[in-house]
């Protein structure tokens, strides 16, 4: 499943497929959906919201929202960045809502980003 809200997936994939009553999300990176560029200039925040704006557009046209998400991964290419992620992250995942959870660093991410998520939800 794909929608416009998202930006349009940067391989042979897609930003989500519906299984025995999941999504399981695709990660996104802050890709702005409109013009497919990168958001933030490198600040870690700005792409952290905009990578959860992309997620919740891909599970708005699954049918579910954030509260559904039982289980996320953030790909971080500096974990210098945890606790300004974890803000942000927390806006969106907190209390009452907050998933399973799994954070790595890696080398690098596709176009730059400095941060990566996908995430699986209960489809209703």
């Amino acid at each position: 499943m794909n929608t416009t809200a998202a930006p349009a997936p940067v391989g042979p994939y897609n930003q989500a497929v519906k299984a025995g009553g999941l999504v399981f999300c695709s990660g996104q990176i802050a890709l702005d959906p409109s013009t497919g560029l990168m958001v933030g200039e490198g600040d870690v925040e700005a792409e952290t919201r905009q990578v959860l704006d992309n997620l919740e557009a891909v599970l708005a046209e699954a049918g579910v929202s954030a509260a559904q998400v039982v289980r996320t991964t953030v790909f971080l290419v500096d974990l210098a960045d945890f606790a300004r992620v974890n803000a942000i992250y927390a806006e969106r995942f907190g209390a009452g809502v907050a998933p399973a959870r799994a954070c790595v660093q890696v080398a690098a991410l596709p176009k730059g980003a400095r941060v990566e998520i996908d995430c699986i939800a209960v489809a209703p």
